[in-house]
């Protein structure tokens, strides 16, 4: 690009050659200038801003932080009055559980009083002032409370639960089941004349007169301590049902369970049969403690009563 000057002071014209190094230069040196330019009014502006003091400025970053902040506890509130809501649900459910508890524990025979703490007094009366909501700290104490209280009331209830069980437990292990769908008077317990000998003798057992082949079923659960062949029991199943009671079944024609084996009550031990010391097909069912036998009708009768009720409510 050529510039030609023409002056009343010059001589002649001059002429100038601008070259593109000489736009480059020119316009870097305009971008610099724009950026010092820049530099120098940021810097005096956060340098005396404080100075300059724009009151609407200042309000407005104020107004600003007192809706955050009033944002911030309306939230904090909400939250809170939820957490204090629920925790009144919770007393509430607390009281029914103690309720539970204690018809739970007059069945099961164990007095409330004996594990739960001492219960506030009663408490009442008019709403005189406006509600105050609960802080932070307060509701914080109330669930200490809460956690210890329902921390006592599981105790409890797992008290009862392990009494209850310990009954279940022994109820199942009672030989409170018929052995066999009969009724039990061919020969009772006690002193009989034996059908061999025609005289006096000691019978230990009853017996239910049945079908060859009627299935014998665990009077009650336990494990089998003996199923073998005796001279006179014949086919014989013995089960040990803990706390040194046992019953034993004889005169079976098949026999379907093994030592160390453990039952259910109503499960299928054997078959009746004839075998062994007796005159026709039937079960001999004994029961005994520490060795002792116990006439089976105290234990029988109850079977039969709960025999007849399932029978009814069906």
């Amino acid at each position: 690009m050529h510039i030609i000057l023409v002056s009343d002071r010059l001589a002649t014209a001059r002429t100038i050659t601008i070259t593109a190094r000489h736009l480059a230069l020119a316009a870097m040196g305009f971008v610099l200038l724009v950026l010092m330019v820049s530099t120098l009014f940021s810097y005096i502006t956060v340098r005396h801003a404080a100075e300059i003091r724009l009151p609407f400025l200042q309000t407005l970053l104020v107004s600003i932080r007192e809706q955050e902040t009033q944002k911030t506890q309306d939230f904090l509130r909400e939250n809170l009055n939820a957490m204090a809501v629920r925790l009144g649900q919770m007393q509430a459910q607390l009281m029914r559980l103690d309720t539970l508890g204690e018809r739970l524990g007059q069945i099961s025979g164990i007095k409330a009083l004996e594990t739960k703490p001492a219960e506030k007094p009663g408490q009442g009366g008019p709403l005189l002032e406006p509600t105050k909501p609960l802080t932070p700290s307060e509701l914080q104490r109330q669930l200490e409370i809460l956690s210890r209280q329902v921390e006592s009331r599981s105790d409890y209830l797992g008290l009862i639960e392990s009494e209850l069980m310990d009954e279940r437990v022994k109820k199942n292990l009672l030989p409170t089941t018929l052995p066999v769908a009969m009724q039990w008077n061919a020969s009772g317990f006690g002193w009989r004349i034996d059908p061999f000998t025609g005289e006096q003798a000691r019978h230990e057992g009853v017996d239910f007169s049945a079908e060859p082949g009627t299935p014998i079923v665990a009077a009650a659960a336990g494990i089998v301590v003996a199923a073998e062949r005796h001279p006179e029991y014949g086919n014989m199943v013995e089960v040990d049902h803990g706390n040194d009671l046992i019953t034993r079944y004889a005169h079976a024609s098949k026999v379907l369970v093994k030592p160390g084996m453990l039952v259910r009550r109503g499960q299928k031990i054997a078959e009746v049969g004839t075998t062994g010391r007796s005159t026709g097909p039937h079960l001999h069912f004994e029961v005994r403690f520490k060795g002792v036998a116990q006439n089976p009708n105290r234990f029988l009768q109850n079977a039969k009563q709960l025999a007849l009720a399932s029978g009814r409510s069906r």
